[in-house]
C-alpha cells in the first residue's frame, strides 16, 4: 500500500483530496497538524487533542534534542511511546530554528553550532546527527535540516542558501540510505524547498528534490514576514513543477483563510502554532471570523457558546460569559477550554474542505466564506 495516494482533484482549482498511511494512522487530506514542540500541544492532553479529529502531531527536533534528550525518548521507545500519541507524528528537523535563533548559532558548511537557549551551552547540528535524532525520535515522518532562507533575500544571498540547504540534502539521503529504521516501521522522509522568493531558485530546488525521489516535500521560507499574495504566488508555482502523487506541505501557515487558499493552490499538509498561541492569548477563530473571547461585551453571555455552529466540547458546555471570566480571573482551564475549540474548529476546516473537494463545490465554498470572514473583520 502506498504511503501517498491522490484521491480528487478540484475541478476549478488545484485543490486535492487524498491520504496518508503510516504505520500509525491513515491520514485524509488536507490536513492541518497540531504543534507539540516539546512533545506536547500546550495545554492539551493526547486525549483531548485526538478528540479534536487530529490524526497528525508536529514535535520539534531541536527542542526534543535538548530536552530531554533523543536517547531518553529512544529508550522509552520512541516519541509515540513517550507521549502516549497513539497516532502519527511528524518533526521538524530544527532548521527553522536557523532561522529564528540567529543570534544563538553558527552557520557552516558542516552544519549549525547552536548555543542552547536553556543553558547556553553548545550544539553542534548536521544534516547526519538531525537524520539520526529523528530516527530516535521514531516520527512517522521527519523532515530535512535546511537554512530557512530570510525575507527579504537579495538573489545573491537566496541563491547561497539555497545551495547550502541542497548539500545538506544530499548529505542526509546518504545518510538514511546507509542506516535503516530504528524502531521497525517506516519513516518518511521529506525534503524542503527553499530560494526565497524567486521564482526560478524554486524551481531549481524542487527540481533539486526530484532527483533524490523523496516520499514528500514541503515548501519553506514561506509566513516568515512576506506579503500573503507572495506566498501564493511562490506556492502556486511550486505546486505546477511538484509531482502529484507525492504530498506537499506548507511549513508553518497560517490562518484560515491562509490554509484554504494554499489548498486551492495544490498543497496537502500545514502546520501552525497560530491557533494555540491565539487561544491562550483571549482570541479564537469560528465559522463566523475571529473572536476575542476575552473582550468585555461578552461579561454577560449567557446563553451563548464561543460559535453555535461548533460541535466541540467547548462549545457544547460552556458559555462566552464563562469563558471571559475564567480569562479576566486567570484560571488555567481556560487554555485547555479554548484551545480545544481552536484545534476542533482548524480540524473540522480541513474535513468540511476535503468534503467539498470530493463533492467538486471547493471553489464557490472557500470563496463564499472568505468573503464573510474579510466582511467581519472590517
Amino acid at each position: 500500500m502506498s504511503f501517498f495516494s491522490l484521491e480528487k482533484t478540484s475541478p476549478a482549482s488545484k485543490a486535492r483530496a487524498g491520504r496518508l498511511r503510516t504505520a500509525h494512522a491513515e491520514i485524509q487530506t488536507p490536513v492541518f497538524m497540531p504543534v507539540g514542540t516539546a512533545g506536547a500541544v500546550k495545554a492539551l492532553s493526547p486525549r483531548d487533542v485526538e478528540e479534536t479529529g487530529a490524526r497528525l502531531i508536529l514535535g520539534n527536533t531541536y527542542h526534543l534534542y535538548l530536552r530531554p534528550g533523543c536517547d531518553l525518548i529512544a529508550e522509552a521507545g520512541g516519541l509515540h511511546r513517550f507521549a502516549s500519541w497513539p497516532h502519527a507524528m511528524l518533526t521538524d528537523s530544527g532548521g527553522f530554528q536557523v532561522w529564528s535563533l540567529e543570534t544563538l548559532r553558527k552557520l557552516s558548511e558542516k552544519g549549525v553550532e547552536f548555543r542552547s537557549h536553556i543553558d547556553g551551552s553548545k550544539h553542534m547540528f548536521t544534516p547526519e546527527s538531525v537524520m539520526e535524532a529523528q530516527r530516535k525520535l521514531g516520527a512517522d515522518i521527519f523532515m530535512a535540516f535546511d537554512e530557512c532562507t530570510p525575507y527579504p533575500a537579495t538573489l545573491e544571498v537566496a541563491i547561497k542558501s539555497l545551495e547550502l540547504t541542497q548539500r545538506w540534502h544530499e548529505r542526509a539521503a546518504q545518510w538514511l540510505a546507509e542506516h535503516p529504521e530504528m524502531h521497525g516501521y517506516p519513516q518518511y522522509f521529506f525534503g524542503i524547498s527553499q530560494g526565497g522568493m524567486h521564482l526560478e531558485l524554486r524551481t531549481k530546488s524542487i527540481e533539486h528534490l526530484m532527483g533524490l525521489d523523496l516520499p514528500g516535500y514541503a515548501l519553506g521560507g514561506l509566513s516568515v514576514g512576506e506579503p500573503a499574495d507572495e506566498m501564493y504566488s511562490v506556492a502556486d508555482h511550486c505546486t505546477n513543477i511538484l509531482p502529484a502523487e507525492k504530498p506537499r506541505y506548507v511549513m508553518g501557515v497560517g490562518t484560515p483563510s491562509n490554509l484554504l487558499e494554499l489548498i486551492s493552490r495544490g498543497i496537502d499538509m500545514f502546520d501552525c502554532v497560530m491557533p494555540t498561541r491565539n487561544a491562550r492569548n483571549g482570541t479564537v477563530f469560528t465559522w463566523q471570523g475571529a473572536f476575542h473571547y476575552k473582550a468585555a461585551r461578552h461579561a454577560k453571555e449567557l446563553d451563548m457558546p464561543i460559535d453555535p455552529d461548533c460541535g466541540c466540547y467547548t462549545c457544547k458546555n460552556f458559555s462566552r460569559a464563562y469563558l471571559r471570566h475564567l480569562f479576566v480571573s486567570g484560571e488555567i482551564l481556560i487554555m485547555e477550554l479554548a484551545t480545544i475549540h481552536s484545534l476542533y474548529f482548524y480540524q473540522d476546516l480541513m474535513r468540511i474542505a476535503r468534503a467539498k473537494i470530493l463533492e467538486g463545490i471547493f471553489e464557490p465554498w472557500k470563496e463564499t466564506l472568505i468573503r464573510l470572514w474579510n466582511q467581519a473583520e472590517n
